[in-house]
């Protein structure tokens, strides 16, 4: 397989020519950090460095909040399954990328065979500039979503306070408040109580 720059009608030399490109590789569920580290070590085994100029990972950030009610700053996949890579494209750092463990392929056109069955080639198609600058403005100017492993519907059981070893369900979740309701059956009814994240345990 042999690709050609834009407007060009030769193939691409082993040095690099043309403009960098991002392109989109498709890569296996929660495999995103190893596929970047992994291409990054690889461009410079391949002395690609010319031609694969930088991989990133589209994330948001996020404020996760801990049972105890402390939060911790994070990061949230945009994308997930998928990486960027910008690079000026030939055969040998699409190569390079294509083989690397646990990428999948470009994303792009499938170009089918010209003879017998199967599957063809996949055409790593460019993003536009405007496609780029969508996903990177969502990237930089996004504000950090609160993230907490508690929603309604879920079981709980209260540690602390003055309905200790109450179980109930969380019918409200205020993560801004670092506090949540549930329907705690009280005296034979079902009452609903607010309570601190920290004061209770999620069950099963």
């Amino acid at each position: 397989m042999t690709f050609t720059p834009d407007n060009e009608g030769e193939s691409t030399p082993k040095r690099a020519v043309g403009k960098p490109r991002w392109y989109v590789v498709q890569v296996g569920a929660g495999c995103e950090k190893k596929v970047k580290t992994d291409i990054e070590q690889r461009v410079h085994s391949f002395d690609l460095a010319d031609r694969v100029l930088q991989v990133r990972i589209p994330q948001s950030p996020t404020v996760k909040v801990r049972k105890d009610g402390s939060r911790y700053s994070g990061e949230e996949k945009v994308l997930p399954g998928y990486v960027l890579v910008e690079m000026i494209l030939d055969d040998d750092a699409w190569q390079m990328v294509k083989n690397t463990p646990n990428v999948i392929n470009f994303v792009g056109a499938e170009q089918r065979r010209a003879v017998g069955r199967g599957r063809g080639h996949v055409k790593p198609m460019p993003l536009s500039p405007k496609e780029v600058d969508r996903i990177f403005k969502q990237m930089d100017d996004a504000e950090p979503v609160v993230k907490i492993d508690m929603q309604v519907g879920d079981q709980i059981v209260v540690l602390s306070g003055p309905f200790k070893d109450f179980a109930g369900a969380v019918i409200e979740v205020s993560t801004e408040r670092s506090k949540l309701k549930a329907l705690l059956s009280i005296f034979g009814r079902d009452t609903p109580v607010e309570l601190e994240f920290n004061q209770v345990e999620k069950q099963g």
